[in-house]
């Protein structure tokens, strides 16, 4: 049997999934990489460390390959978006790498907000935050002039993993999207944001589908890694396109549920005539012509894996979510909102922070436990809810990450959403998605819908209890209530937070 490799390069480590023809997932392999903090609100990662890692883990995954006798048909990518890798004249990294949940470059969205005004919803679709790229080339022009100076490109982390396996430059549509520098519907460089800041469009790579073959290994990665030199290498995608690609979310009428340390609710889009108004992002799929809507809760996982750690330190999840399906919705009117560390969705709130209302002595642990659950199912509602509000249809949401383990959290995901929610027989997210950008452009299947169907099974489906639902619905609508009223609180509170 031939297979073919999917690379998912991600925050803190790369994971690498073997897949052979029949979609099955024959080996993995991992690496974990450094992450520096040296700074509040700083997040940077150095690109050597991403080839390192990925070379091992290709290399590791070619000696199975060949003691299982087969063939590696194509390599492809799912990587962390937004990540600003800057580049000399000589292709080399000038700094280490910004990434996308580093938050120093405030000054400078609101920069690119006074430039573009209308334009930059209207080109780039989506709002300028922190996370993309644009604003963290224009904090390096500011404060490291020098650097900046020696600057003639640019990439993303996969882009540059992948220029270093093949030496050729290239980024896909849909992590390019997360720059804030394409026009997304357009599918080009904005000439007009580039103008705007004076930067040239030779500092831009050429733009490829996801499907594109890039290349094959140099000479030299085929020499580090073991594999052949004529081993096809595939554009690849941004981590939340090969999300959608491995839950096969790659037509209307399905909508993705991703709960890991974020959250992420994501609808496909055929074209792009919706029009969200900058609540939701707004960015090009990994499925040629297509694109993607998609709302973000930043602390999902993340407030599960904190309350865990703050009041049951050690406890497994099975433990300490047991019972909580013996609880009616709502938690005997306990409410929890999960802004740890802000919002995004639909608030983009740096500022606001997680509140518990309604707490009383008859609560127990259980009940915190499944307020938990509620406030990040609510809070992925309100993405769901924005969906709905501009006439999207969301009526079967494929669940995977942290929330699709737990029966009880499904049953609670299709009782807020008020749609069917269905489980994935095999989960392994964007790496699958990668490997099925390889599938598909090494010619496996006519199209990625085709390789959807042998590769992305469906296993139980929950669908929604009707007087849960509105009883939910009602539920809803108070938890939405919480921001507004916190919201002063927590400014108040800001000086006081070190």
């Amino acid at each position: 049997m031939n297979y073919v490799i999917g690379i998912d390069l991600g925050t803190s480590a790369v994971k690498a999934l073997l897949v052979g023809q029949d979609g099955a997932v024959a080996a993995e392999a991992s690496r974990e990489y450094p992450l520096y903090h040296e700074r509040s609100g700083w997040s940077e990662q150095d690109p050597e460390d991403w080839v390192r890692a990925t070379i091992e883990v290709l290399k590791e995954l070619g000696e199975k390959t060949a003691a299982a006798g087969g063939g590696i048909d194509g390599i492809s990518f799912s990587g962390q978006m937004h990540g600003l890798v800057l580049l000399d004249g000589n292709r080399k990294p000038l700094r280490r790498a910004i990434l996308w949940n580093d938050t120093r470059t405030t000054a400078q969205c609101r920069e690119i907000e006074r430039k573009l005004g209308d334009s930059l919803l209207r080109l780039t679709r989506n709002p300028a935050l922190e996370g993309f790229t644009l604003p963290k080339l224009l904090w390096v022009r500011e404060h490291e002039p020098e650097l900046y100076d020696k600057a003639e490109s640019f990439l993303l982390p996969k882009d540059y993993v992948r220029y270093r396996l093949t030496g050729a430059v290239h980024m896909d549509l849909s992590d390019a999207a997360g720059t804030l520098m394409l026009d997304v519907a357009g599918r080009v460089w904005s000439q007009e944001v580039l103008a705007a800041f004076g930067i040239p469009a030779s500092f831009c790579p050429p733009l490829v589908e996801s499907v594109a073959e890039t290349g094959t290994l140099s000479d030299a990665a085929a020499r580090e890694t073991g594999l052949p030199a004529s081993t096809r290498v595939f554009a690849g995608g941004a981590d939340n396109a090969c999300g959608a690609i491995g839950a096969g979310i790659l037509k209307p009428g399905l909508t993705l549920c991703s709960i890991g340390t974020s959250g992420v609710v994501l609808t496909h889009e055929p074209d792009a005539s919706a029009d969200y108004a900058g609540k939701v992002h707004f960015f090009n799929h990994g499925k040629p012509g297509a694109f993607y809507a998609m709302g973000v809760t930043l602390a999902a996982g993340y407030s599960l894996s904190w309350f865990r750690n703050t009041f049951a330190a050690g406890e497994p999840y099975e433990r300490l979510l047991a019972g909580i399906g013996d609880i009616a919705p709502g938690a005997g009117g306990l409410l929890y909102t999960p802004y740890l560390v802000g919002e995004r969705t639909p608030h983009a709130d740096a500022v606001i922070r997680a509140s518990f209302v309604g707490v009383d002595g008859s609560h127990t642990k259980t009940h915190f436990a499944r307020a938990v659950l509620e406030g990040i199912t609510f809070s992925l509602n309100e993405s769901v809810d924005v969906f709905r509000q501009a006439g999207k249809s969301v009526t079967k949401v494929v669940s995977i990450g942290g929330g699709a383990k737990n029966p009880d959290w499904l049953q609670m995901q299709a009782d807020v959403f008020d749609a069917e929610v269905v489980r994935l027989e095999s989960e392994q997210g964007p790496g699958l998605g990668a490997a099925m950008l390889a599938a598909t452009g090494a010619g496996w299947y006519g199209s990625l819908e085709a390789c959807a169907d042998a590769f992305v099974k469906h296993a139980a489906t929950y669908v929604p209890d009707a007087a849960r639902a509105r009883r939910y619905g009602e539920l809803f609508g108070v938890y939405r209530d919480v921001y507004a009223a916190t919201k002063p609180l927590n400014e108040a509170l800001q000086p006081f937070r070190t």
